[in-house]
């Protein structure tokens, strides 16, 4: 067994932390995709987007059917092609939960030094679908997404849903995320530990809430560089906000 870390439980954010926040180009792309299967104007989808955030993510939404109704519903396209708009969300899923490998090793390790591992992700509810079936899950314990919670970051109520389900006082499990969402602020203020890494997907990359800039507690360039920067930890850091 690998050497054990001070912290009992570790609980990862998504996008951004473990596979790459969305890029411009990507969502051009998915907008695209969207658009010819509505049979509207591209714009008219980048808005519906843009203005369904909220419902998408914090569960007003709550299936893949009724997000695909919504898109359809706002972008004034007949309802009957709302089918395609879901059609297109399930085939994107996937491709947005592809960890590189280094990702799957740095987590494998991680739960062979006896950490529980959580999954916290603001996300809409084809993420949430597509997750059971991507890579990633196999390495969590816990999995909860904002759409299935009913709250995004940085709701103390998704902070208190993990430690319930992983069973943990919060003094003794670290949080870990790229920032967005207020989430590392979030996480400290529930009584937790934060680290941030730098957002994967690079500086362009689209986020929520993006908080790094104001973040002075510890840094770490990638996810991957946890198991080390743990396993070098003292007992009773405190450096942590």
């Amino acid at each position: 067994m690998d050497s054990p870390p001070q912290f009992t439980a570790l609980v990862l954010d998504l996008f951004g932390t473990l596979v790459p926040a969305p890029s411009t180009r990507e969502r051009a792309l998915a907008v695209h995709e969207m658009a010819s299967a509505i049979k509207v104007p591209e714009n008219l989808v980048k808005v519906a987007l843009k203005d369904s955030w909220l419902p998408r993510h914090d569960g007003t939404l709550r299936t893949t059917g009724e997000v695909a109704a919504r898109l359809t519903a706002t972008c004034g396209a007949p309802r009957g092609r709302a089918p395609h708009v879901e059609a297109v969300l399930r085939k994107l899923a996937p491709g947005r939960l592809q960890a590189d490998a280094t990702v799957l090793q740095c987590l494998a390790k991680l739960r062979r030094s006896g950490l529980k591992l959580c999954l916290l992700s603001d996300a809409a509810p084809d993420i949430a679908e597509a997750w059971s079936r991507s890579a990633l899950s196999s390495h969590f314990d816990v999995a909860l997404f904002s759409c299935r919670e009913q709250a995004v970051k940085p709701s103390r109520q998704l902070y208190a849903k993990a430690l319930e389900r992983l069973d943990r006082d919060p003094r003794s499990v670290l949080y870990c995320g790229d920032g967005g969402g207020a989430e590392l602020a979030g996480a400290a203020h529930c009584g937790l530990r934060a680290v941030r890494v730098e957002r994967r997907g690079g500086p362009t990359a689209l986020a929520f809430g993006a908080e790094p800039s104001a973040w002075r507690g510890v840094t770490l360039k990638l996810v991957e560089e946890l198991p080390t920067w743990l396993a070098g930890l003292p007992v009773g850091t405190g450096s942590f906000r």
